[in-house]
């Protein structure tokens, strides 16, 4: 089945025009002169190439000069890379803080045409209303927003509260939408693994849809486990870590995503499958899966990430592919999208540099919409309606609401410790004192509090942990960017800043904070579903970079911590997390005791 609905027209009502177009005998809406073409099909370089374009498609790759007529407009290469606009196979773009037009605004002036949005997180918060708000939103923006549905909302049922639920009914409603290529990330392996009907009937839903599911599969495992997986369907997943990982899954026949965004610098070690091995790359996608706007603004998007590969000895012409062609036909859009050839949609970049790339110039269906970084054409703001900026369903906390009680002087408690630019976080055992009868914050030691609060249906619940890693010994942080039921997550050394730091997020509609000494040293406020800024894309990087400086002023110093912090409540990521229900250890999935043994 092909889908004709990211093209600016359907390939079936121009097939007459494109061919006179490419004989000459009507002229082209567009020549590109003199390029040096990034054959992407080929993995090949053809210097002196010209590209005509009628319709928004490709019509003639090669000498155009019989292309040109009255009314066509020329637009000289100067002897530039010509290339497929980039496209992002993973993203969530409630993770920028942006609205998705801010966020089209950010990533276009990048070289990306397309992304394949799973937008779970204000699924999450606001069902299906939200994902509708996000397409709508998409329209004002000449980026192609493919969406792939959420698959788990809640992520893992039974271990955390969310705003709703989604299920095969949804599913199968959603897969008839325009917008729709596939299924978001099967987060519940489990699940699958195990039989669950109600899983198995979400991938029903998709498969007979002939969509694409695309998955996570976030466990060290390379054996049966993995293959009954990609047995079920799973056609991509952005859940490496190590090189075998990656590895295997391009030798299962699953598109191996290769992640570097904000906060998961994973592309240093995967992208050793490709570089460590004699082996076809058609199954290796460069994906960001998050980035904050600072990333956007400072270092780019896939523009940024293509250079990585290449940095870390993948063929810059690979590489490309990897952001192009490759991610088009994971999703069984290459017949449309991914490369510069009759037909197809006019989807092009422009740069000078092949090893380090930088933008110069980005066509969308034969439009320019950027050039030197700067977008050429009007996006107007959409306006999310009022049920999407009232969310905070919590009453104000209060310095009882954090206190573990405890008995005896000393205990031995469950520390989730996090690691630096990864998902992953380590189960460990600590032993805290005990004073007047409850478990405190020792910062010290870097060991934090944490209390993960239920916003969504003031049902009151709530869960208690202690983090470490951070760095931090004194003042608080909160967040309601807290994946992906989205709670109210506090962390903390002492339980007044604690309560600082959540009130303040209550007040003003959710968002990230931090708190020292009853003072705020940094707020982003997100009021569209606590996830996203209603500001600009410069004031919301701004808002970022002041909450950046006020991580480290507390002590810590590693990349985008927020979003490090966003996944400590993630219950289907190793090894043990923290929701609104208790704690859960993630390679059994069953809640544990916070307390091991008291003294």
């Amino acid at each position: 089945m092909v889908n004709e609905h990211f093209c600016k027209t359907p390939l079936h009502l121009c097939t007459k025009e494109l061919v006179a177009a490419a004989l000459g005998k009507e002229p082209a809406d567009l020549v590109i002169r003199d390029a040096r073409l990034v054959n992407v099909c080929t993995r090949e370089i053809l210097p002196h190439t010209d590209v005509a374009v009628r319709c928004g498609r490709v019509v003639l790759v090669g000498d155009a000069s019989h292309c040109i007529g009255e009314g066509t407009k020329v637009y000289d290469a100067g002897g530039r890379y010509l290339a497929p606009a980039f496209m992002d196979g993973h993203i969530h773009v409630e993770s920028s803080m942006l609205t998705v037009t801010e966020y089209a605004k950010a990533v276009i002036p990048h070289g990306t045409c397309a992304i394949f949005m799973d937008p779970h997180e204000i699924c999450n918060v606001l069902g299906l209303d939200g994902v509708r708000y996000m397409l709508e939103d998409a329209e004002n923006t000449p980026l192609k927003v493919m969406l792939t549905t959420p698959s788990c909302v809640p992520a893992v049922p039974g271990f955390e509260d969310t705003g709703a639920a989604i299920g095969p009914a949804e599913v199968a409603e959603t897969m008839t939408w325009p917008e729709c290529v596939g299924l978001g990330e099967m987060m519940n392996f489990p699940g699958v693994l195990s039989g669950d009907e109600h899983t198995h009937a979400i991938l029903a839903a998709t498969l007979k849809a002939g969509k694409t599911v695309t998955g996570h599969f976030s466990i060290p495992e390379t054996g049966a486990p993995l293959a009954a997986y990609i047995a079920a369907g799973a056609r991509c997943c952005h859940e490496s870590t190590r090189e075998i990982d990656a590895l295997t899954k391009m030798r299962l026949g699953m598109y191996a995503q290769l992640r570097e965004g904000s906060a998961w610098h994973d592309l240093k070690e995967v992208a050793k499958a490709v570089t460590r091995h004699e082996v076809d790359s058609r199954f290796a996608c460069l994906v960001s899966d998050d980035a904050h706007p600072n990333t956007l603004l400072t270092e780019g998007h896939l523009d940024h990430i293509v250079t990585r590969a290449v940095q870390e000895g993948i063929d810059p012409v690979t590489a490309i592919q990897m952001a192009t062609i490759n991610t088009a036909a994971c999703f069984g859009l290459d017949s449309e999208l991914g490369s510069i050839a009759p037909s197809k949609c006019a989807d092009f970049v422009l740069f000078s540099e092949l090893n380090t790339i930088r933008v110069e110039a980005v066509f969308i269906d034969g439009d320019l919409v950027a050039e030197n970084g700067r977008m050429t054409v009007d996006t107007p703001a959409y306006e999310y309606p009022a049920a999407a900026k009232n969310t905070m369903h919590l009453d104000p906390v209060t310095e009882r609401d954090l206190v573990i009680p405890a008995t005896g002087k000393e205990a031995d408690v469950h520390v989730i410790e996090i690691i630096p630019a990864k998902t992953f976080t380590h189960d460990r055992i600590e032993r805290l004192p005990v004073v007047n009868g409850q478990l405190t914050a020792d910062g010290e030691r870097d060991i934090l509090k944490a209390v993960c609060f239920e916003r969504h249906h003031r049902t009151g619940t709530r869960g208690y942990g202690f983090i470490k890693g951070f760095g931090i010994r004194a003042g608080a942080l909160a967040q309601t960017v807290a994946h992906d039921a989205h709670n109210l997550f506090v962390v903390g050394s002492n339980d007044a800043d604690m309560a600082l730091a959540a009130n303040t997020l209550i007040a003003c509609g959710g968002g990230a904070v931090a708190v020292r000494d009853g003072q705020v040293l940094g707020l982003v406020k997100l009021p569209i579903a606590g996830l996203m800024s209603d500001t600009p894309l410069a004031d919301t990087a701004e808002q970022v970079r002041g909450l950046g400086r006020a991580w480290r002023d507390l002590g810590c110093v590693h990349p985008s911590p927020f979003m490090t912090m966003a996944i400590v409540p993630l219950a289907c990521l190793p090894e043990i997390r923290l929701t609104n229900r208790g704690l859960v250890d993630c390679r059994t999935f069953r809640f544990i005791d916070l307390i091991e043994k008291t003294y």
